[in-house]
């Protein structure tokens, strides 16, 4: 156990936090040199050091602490520093296979190790018979002058799933008075909300939304770290006394008046929008948080009704790596902080530890708790946002190269542009429709946000 590194503590799959310990790394990188006929205790305690230095050197200066996702890229990388290219991939491999073992001891359940498995699969399943789970099977797509079609199919399917998140809605009115939109950043949440309102209207369902974004509290309170970076991504950035305060007069029939946050200057205004709720009236939230117990606790559990969205994309990069959600995601939030919220793309990109770290402690681990899970991915997607965003993801790549407190940014970056370098770009988005989820982020959507 390490007693002196200035890490301590790491953040675990589940949220929880426990002691660091750099045995646990060493047996990692021993496993992949025994994988490659080269066992060496010695060499695998000299490589886990240095991973502990990278480490200490990116997260070792204040709260920030490091998640087991992390610690893993981290060693990645070292790994590749170091020369042992061979031995990073046997890690990677290791890696994929310790995730498949997990799969296997739970493919029965819903949800486990906080992971949808099952739905995980359909999505899969879905993309293969679409020709679209991997880079390759995009290229042929946008070669072959099909991508509009494409485009359609995948929509399409989308709505399918908002459309059953809606039924199971409609088959407990009598019970349900708060619907709960919940995920993790840019995971399309408001869309998801929007659509689901669409076919709740269509049935003579009676409701009313709220945007949580607004009980923000003032940029200015939240905690900043040593680049000027602001912390507003766990659910105590939000005003959650006034939240509870408000869910429970409203459904009451009470009138309150709710607060309006502007993002581009950081700012809330209280008491400026009157909101009543009539007797038949159900409640849509629309909340990063909004699975968190204490985001809804003034409201008994038999009156919610919770739907999580998630970028459960399964599309795999030449080496036959999968695109991790948090980077389709992260390519989301880049286009739509530029256009909506007055930050560029490497500042989305150097916030984004943030954001996975609340992911880690604050939502995935309530995924249980939801009563439907939509996909939200859209494959087509990442040909136009590579057409938008590769330059930036290459700029970031040389920008960090060097800086060891950025080594996290320079890890996401290079990631994302191995996958994105062999994808052909697509220029021309009109194929998208107005109504597309897509628009959320790069604009031209036909809902207000």
């Amino acid at each position: 156990m390490t007693t002196s590194c200035p890490i301590d503590r790491i953040v675990k799959r589940d949220g929880s936090v426990v002691r660091y310990d750099r045995e646990r790394i060493a047996t990692a990188v021993f496993q992949a040199l025994n994988s490659m006929g080269r066992p060496d205790l010695e060499r695998a305690a000299s490589l886990a050091v240095k991973v502990e230095r990278a480490l200490v050197a990116a997260y070792g200066g204040g709260d920030r602490l490091p998640t087991v996702e992390d610690i893993q890229d981290v060693v990645e990388s070292v790994l590749m520093e170091e020369g042992l290219t061979d031995v990073a991939r046997e890690y990677i491999i290791y890696r994929h296979q310790r995730a498949m073992a997990r799969a296997a001891r739970a493919y029965t359940f819903e949800v486990a190790d906080f992971v949808p498995y099952r739905k995980i699969y359909e999505v899969l399943r879905w993309n293969i018979d679409h020709g679209c789970d991997s880079v390759r099977g995009l290229n042929r797509i946008v070669r072959s002058g099909a991508f509009p079609a494409f485009v359609g199919a995948v929509d399409a399917r989308y709505e399918e799933e908002a459309g059953l998140a809606a039924q199971g809605i409609l088959r407990n009115l009598g019970a349900i008075r708060l619907v709960i939109v919940a995920g993790p950043s840019s995971s399309g949440k408001t869309t998801t909300t929007l659509k689901i309102a669409e076919r709740l209207r269509r049935a003579g369902a009676a409701f009313h939304a709220v945007n949580i974004d607004h009980y923000f509290f003032n940029l200015e309170d939240h905690p900043r770290d040593e680049f000027g970076d602001y912390d507003y991504e766990t659910p105590q950035a939000l005003d959650l006394e006034l939240i509870n305060r408000h869910l429970q007069a409203l459904l009451a029939g009470e009138t309150v008046r709710t607060p309006h946050y502007d993002f581009k200057t950081g700012r809330r205004e209280l008491d400026v929008h009157p909101m009543r709720l009539r007797d038949n009236e159900i409640l849509l939230v629309d909340s990063l948080h909004g699975l968190h117990a204490d985001m809804t606790a003034s409201v008994p559990e038999a009156n919610k009704y919770r739907v999580y969205v998630e970028t459960l994309g399964q599309v795999k990069s030449d080496d036959g790596a999968l695109m991790r959600w948090a980077d389709n995601r992260l390519l989301r939030r880049m286009q739509r902080d530029r256009r909506y919220r007055n930050l560029q793309p490497l500042q989305t990109l150097t916030h984004w530890h943030y954001v996975r770290r609340s992911e880690l402690q604050n939502i995935i681990p309530y995924i249980h708790t939801a009563d439907v899970i939509v996909n939200t991915a859209l494959p087509y997607e990442l040909p136009i946002l590579r057409r938008r965003l590769f330059r930036t993801i290459s700029s970031a790549r040389r920008s960090f190269a060097d800086d060891a407190r950025r080594r996290d940014a320079y890890i996401r970056a290079n990631r994302i542009y191995d996958l994105l370098k062999p994808m052909r770009g697509v220029r021309d988005d009109t194929c998208v429709s107005p109504t597309s989820l897509l628009r959320e982020f790069i604009g031209g959507s036909a809902y207000t946000y």
